[in-house]
């Protein structure tokens, strides 16, 4: 199944852009995720081939006032309005310049916390033909915006270098500032375009969706949770086909690979703690039900088929040297274009991840998550969550016997790798390369590179 996509039109720069083009306008107080929200948009949509941008006004406004502390927030600050609408200002201007070369979908994350400043954008957008959708995140839970604040105050840029505390301590202060001039989205904006999620999704309201693109937003953005939580992600141990350089199958755990599998306990038990619940995902082969059958009992497990490995088609079970051999014209042509191409009565990598959608909206409704999977599939999976392109995430290498655990936040994904130190072989063969299985070369390709327990952001 194809995903359907708009008409397109010429814009007055002779750049073929969608007909529909959409500026979604995050709106809530600080510490209620917003940046959250827009990167985990962006990152779908773009995942998706959907061209998407995140404009973050703040981001312009560091230029000028790297460190602004909360009096810069203060509505009697005459300068820090000032300064505020200035960025404000620039990042709508470099949004419709880009929009004006083609770009579809832009996500202006700011606060937008009074109407005024609501129906400026509005019509600024309105004049250049551009869609405005609002997404407003309503939080009171007082856990969740505790859990935001202790986040903000160790990875928002405004606070680099200076004391967590204080940094907290001054941040609860710029939202004070924010609360005495905040209006809600409300019937005066009815004429507008919006979705309102309050209290983690426990209530959502949606006004005015017009069309195709906005309710495919809307649809993602209402899956969405922003409480903490992480992905724990592993292949399956060695399989007998991974000694053999085969590709594709239902083959069983070569001895190495049961070896992994009853170690995983272990090494999910330090990663995740003794108490934490964990819900576990397999796909229906083999290979990733045997890798995960000695974990506890308490984790629930549950088999998607949507989780089985890309299908190879006529080339199911054969080597690369083999298939090279039989269809050399097919070889070629899959390292010319490793994302789009599709095996003979098989599978793309496009295909894998329009068919790994629902377990993208199910991964983004639930909370700690294990899933056990392979290479193919494991590449798109870590291709959403740290923002890689499509050219390059099907050469990712994806070790064997080897823990993933990625934490989404605010400001990027924190990923940590941990390996059990069993050996296996290598299932990677680079672009252009000999027709086997071999050694990666450089550590561009790879996942897992920091070595053991460190920790990289994307």
């Amino acid at each position: 199944m194809e995903l359907a996509r708009p008409s397109k039109r010429t814009n007055g720069a002779g750049v073929q852009v969608e007909d529909t083009q959409i500026c979604v306008v995050m709106v809530g107080l600080p510490a209620r995720g917003k940046s959250l929200i827009a990167q985990k948009a962006q990152r779908y949509l773009r995942w998706l081939s959907i061209d998407a941008k995140v404009f973050n006004v703040g981001n312009y406004r560091r230029s000028d006032t790297p460190h602004p502390t909360a009096e810069f927030f203060d509505t009697s600050n005459a300068e820090g309005e000032r300064m505020r609408r200035a960025a404000a200002e620039a990042a709508v201007t470099d949004m419709l310049k880009w929009f004006r070369e083609g770009g579809l979908i832009g996500i202006l994350d700011a606060t937008n916390s009074t109407k005024e400043r609501r129906r400026w954008i509005k019509e600024r957008m309105d004049k250049n033909g551009i869609e405005t959708l609002y997404v407003e995140s309503k939080c009171d839970d007082e856990d969740l915006i505790m859990s935001n604040i202790l986040e903000v105050k160790t990875t928002s840029p405004d606070y680099v270098g200076q004391d967590p505390e204080e940094a907290a301590q001054d941040f609860r202060n710029r939202i004070r500032n924010y609360e005495k001039v905040y209006q809600t989205i409300d019937q005066d904006e009815s004429d507008m375009t919006y979705l309102k999620i309050m209290d983690v999704g426990k209530q959502v309201i949606i006004n005015r969706i017009q069309d195709y693109l906005q309710s495919r937003v809307v649809y993602y953005l209402m899956n969405l949770h922003i409480k903490p939580r992480s992905i724990w992600l592993s292949r399956h141990g060695e399989s007998e086909y991974n000694l053999g350089g085969q590709i594709g199958g239902d083959a069983d755990l070569s001895a190495r690979g049961q070896e992994y599998a009853k170690l995983l306990p272990e090494l999910v038990r330090k990663s995740v703690g003794d108490d934490r619940p964990l819900t576990v995902w397999t796909s229906t082969l083999k290979r990733t039900i045997q890798t995960a059958r000695h974990l506890p009992k308490h984790y629930n497990q549950l088999q998607w088929k949507a989780l089985d490995e890309l299908d190879s088609g006529v080339c199911d079970g054969m080597t690369y040297a083999e298939i090279k051999e039989a269809y050399p014209e097919d070889f070629a042509a899959r390292d010319d274009d490793k994302y789009n191409y599709r095996y003979r009565g098989g599978e793309s990598y496009r295909d894998v991840v329009i068919r790994l959608e629902p377990i993208i909206m199910e991964l983004e409704r639930s909370e700690d998550i294990l899933i056990v999977t392979h290479q193919a599939v494991l590449r798109c999976i870590y291709a959403y969550f740290m923002k890689k392109d499509q050219r390059s995430s099907p050469w990712l290498n994806v070790p064997l016997h080897t823990l993933i655990k990625l934490t989404p936040r605010a400001y990027g994904t924190v990923e940590e790798f941990t390996s059990s130190g069993i050996s296996a072989v290598s299932t990677w063969r680079g672009q252009g390369s000999v027709a086997k299985h071999e050694d990666p070369t450089s550590a561009t390709v790879s996942l897992g590179t920091a070595g053991d327990g460190e920790v990289a952001k994307a």
